[in-house]
């Protein structure tokens, strides 16, 4: 449901021509999209192993035919926070086949056995240029929107010396104007620069102190100011109890929801595969 909602506002940013926003937010889509697609493998190859205890339990070795579930177990308990049970799955593992075979699926090292696809789908590399535009031509096509994605595409295709040759300049644009109609600068060239003036502080009389009804109607004003400022809530927090930052929260909630149901599954082959191998190990 939180992937559907995404995809709807990714709509609503093409429609209304907030291509740029766009191209960020579909970044959270992959995202989500690629946590899903790693917890229904991490389920099957839970499953694929509970089926196969006996195994386990008979060798001392990891089995050859299982080798890439459990590597895959192993290298996902530390990608995936909303599945606890994979971390007691890797001890378990651990006490069975030792550290370094832990490691090397943890470490991704060469014949570690590691599920290609569940490495691409649990990677913290930002996804590339060709994956978002093609999620963002199929929500197009999905949602039947006649959406041009030239503008879309010639910002994938720029460089990142182009990005800064574009920002250079820009600041360089927006710098000249500044200096030319700075009053600083016109008054500098039409009047002789000002002459510092002696400090005369030291000759001036000093002044009379003030009576006391002077100095208490002071200290009411300013106490009387204080406790105004006091009942007033920072500028910054009205504008937090009213502005985005409650959607901001809602929002993180629902993906929270989302993302706990979509684990429930996961989590629970996990889970009998913890108790059963732990009963094996016993």
């Amino acid at each position: 449901m939180q992937l559907i909602n995404m995809r709807k506002e990714m709509v609503q940013y093409l429609q209304t021509g907030q291509e740029s926003i766009a191209r960020i937010r579909v970044e959270h889509i992959i995202r989500e999209q690629n946590i899903l697609a790693a917890y229904e493998i991490v389920e099957l190859f839970c499953e694929f192993v509970l089926a196969r205890v006996p195994i386990v339990e008979a060798q001392k070795e990891c089995p050859i035919e299982l080798r890439e579930a459990i590597a895959s177990i192993i290298f996902a308990s530390g990608r995936c926070s909303d599945l606890p049970e994979l971390m007691h799955l890797r001890n378990l593992f651990t006490t069975k086949y030792g550290k370094e075979f832990v490691a090397a699926a943890m470490e991704l090292r060469p014949d570690c056995g590691v599920n290609r696809t569940i490495i691409e789908k649990l990677s913290v590399k930002a996804p590339s240029a060709e994956s978002k535009l093609k999620v963002l031509k199929a929500i197009a096509h999905e949602y039947n929107l006649d959406w041009d994605s030239s503008n879309t595409e010639a910002e994938f295709n720029k460089k990142y010396e182009d990005l800064l040759d574009d920002s250079g300049s820009s600041v360089r644009q927006g710098q000249t104007p500044t200096i030319e109609s700075s009053p600083a600068s016109s008054i500098s060239r039409d009047k002789p620069s000002i002459l510092p003036v002696n400090d005369t502080s030291k000759n001036k009389t000093p002044e009379s102190p003030k009576s006391p009804a002077v100095s208490s109607r002071a200290y009411a004003a300013t106490k009387s100011n204080v406790a105004s400022q006091e009942h007033q809530p920072p500028a910054a927090e009205r504008s937090s109890c009213a502005g985005p930052g409650s959607s901001d929260v809602l929002e993180k909630a629902r993906a929270a929801i989302a993302a706990a149901t979509r684990a429930s599954a996961a989590a629970r082959a996990a889970a009998e595969l913890v108790n059963k191998v732990k009963v094996t190990t016993q």
